[in-house]
């Protein structure tokens, strides 16, 4: 049985932060904040369909710090999240959030467990703390560890954001927010590789000149590298990148956005291994073989893959062998 969330958008008009990177007038002139019978409307509307699809779900508040809206509020909605997880526990296996690091304290965790949450996860976007001032996030990598740490104790899922790129960031710092993460032991990972967009303190950092951020070629390079030190620790990343918004590509002004990021970011970790196994192996023509699902993303987006290895002088041809990652035989 697959998985997936529905998820409900909880704008933070409120928010007493306003981070470099964040459009808060868009979002929350844009974006109406869902009523608790709003959210029964769509979990009722959604349950047939994901029975029908033979998929569970786990309901997702998205969209700002969830745990720092209206406390009332914030309630109501959960009390209607664990109605249909209650009612229709075959559909709606659990109940997810995101918020801040700061708005994460026992009490909050206590109306949260009361109510069947079963997943938080912090928007920590660096575990450096030049970096969190420069971009005005309001809290430390210490304040991380510690929410990190509660959530764990709670028993609940943790999930960790990261953000690539940002004002004052480097390569090696976000290497280390990755360790950091890593020895928090999180569930699971996003990151997202920061997209200047007009109306932000980046925006005019950008256009000043104060600023930019890291390159798409320094940017796949890196989300490689991450995605590589999360998969030998068993975390998932269960998102690269932003997701496909006209909002986004209308005001973005710079940084890394590209709906395929993930996808060009695991090519280049088979153009590193292939290239690693090809030379260890000697020859200039080889056979490779892997399942039919990685195919695409060994010869590479516009089979870049396949003409960076050709100039090096190494030549290969693909065979389908289902279940297998990489393997590769000299002719």
């Amino acid at each position: 049985m697959r998985q997936t969330n529905i998820s409900v958008f909880v704008p933070h008009s409120g928010c007493p932060h306003r981070c470099t990177f964040c459009d808060q007038r868009s979002i929350s002139g844009t974006q109406k904040a869902p009523s608790a019978d709003d959210v029964r409307k769509l979990l009722d509307e959604q349950a047939d369909t994901l029975r029908k699809n033979d998929m569970r779900a786990e309901i997702a508040f998205f969209g700002g710090s969830f745990t720092g809206i209206d406390r009332e509020y914030m309630i109501s909605l959960l009390e209607a999240a664990h109605e249909f997880t209650e009612k229709f526990p075959d559909v709606y296996c659990g109940i997810r959030c995101s918020t801040r690091p700061d708005f994460t304290d026992e009490e909050t965790l206590d109306i949260l467990h009361r109510y069947g949450m079963t997943a938080v996860e912090l928007g920590a976007q660096s575990m450096n703390d030049d970096v969190l001032r420069l971009n005005e996030r309001g809290h430390t990598a210490g304040d991380v560890e510690k929410a990190a740490k509660l959530i764990k104790q709670y028993g609940f899922s943790l999930g960790l954001q990261m953000m690539t790129g940002l004002y004052g960031d480097k390569p090696e710092y976000c290497i280390e927010t990755a360790r950091r993460f890593i020895s928090l032991k999180a569930d699971t990972v996003r990151i997202y590789p920061a997209v200047i967009l007009d109306g932000t303190r980046l925006g005019e950092l950008y256009r000043s000149g104060v600023f930019t951020s890291f390159s798409f070629e320094e940017t796949v390079g890196l989300c490689s590298q991450l995605l590589r030190m999360f998969d030998e620790a068993k975390i998932p990343v269960i998102r690269m990148g932003l997701h496909a918004s006209r909002e986004v590509e209308e005001k973005m002004l710079g940084g890394v956005y590209h709906p395929a990021l993930r996808e060009i970011a695991e090519s280049r970790i088979f153009f590193e291994d292939m290239l690693e196994e090809m030379k260890r192996l000697g020859g200039t023509e080889f056979e490779v073989h892997t399942d039919p699902a990685n195919v695409s993303k060994i010869i590479g987006q516009k089979k870049e893959n396949r003409i960076r290895l050709e100039k090096l002088g190494y030549r290969f041809n693909i065979k389908n062998e289902k279940g297998t990652r990489l393997k590769i035989y000299a002719l």
